[in-house]
């Protein structure tokens, strides 16, 4: 039984650049596309941003449009990931609280929305970083060699 443990253990670790790598293409594909389409229609998004009652929402559509181009593009290509993630989440904090504040009933509403599971992914590269195959590794000199 060790042998097969051991045998996944070592398969696994020859892999442990995937994890990070799919999750930054997927969470920087994901808000490259909403940053670019709340720069196409910003007149709609001030519209929203002014029926959920944001303070000054002709600021803030733009800003927000930037902060999810120009950190998804960030996170994408794993380049200081670990800073564009932290207004990333601020933008998803802000979006729980305010246009998705109404669906949560109960701790599994929360669970479930795609900007909470962002939150997490966002948190988790933060903490372990934008992984072997990213700008960041290069930049840092400090990419295992495998």
């Amino acid at each position: 039984m060790c042998k097969v443990r051991d045998l996944i253990v070592n398969l696994a670790s020859k892999f442990d650049w995937l994890p990070s790598l799919l999750s930054r293409i997927c969470i920087g594909y994901i808000f490259i596309q909403s940053g670019w389409g709340k720069w196409h229609h910003l007149d709609k998004v001030i519209a929203f941003f002014t029926s959920l009652g944001i303070p000054a929402p002709t600021l803030q559509a733009p800003f927000v449009a930037s902060v999810e181009l120009l950190g998804g593009s960030l996170v994408l290509v794993g380049l200081f990931s670990r800073v564009a993630s932290v207004p990333l989440i601020g933008t998803m904090v802000v979006a729980i609280l305010t246009a998705k504040r109404g669906d949560i009933h109960e701790l599994g509403d929360l669970l479930f929305m795609p900007e909470f599971l962002f939150i997490i992914l966002l948190l988790w590269l933060i903490i372990k970083g934008a992984g072997a195959l990213s700008v960041d590794c290069i930049l840092a000199k400090q990419c295992d060699e495998k």
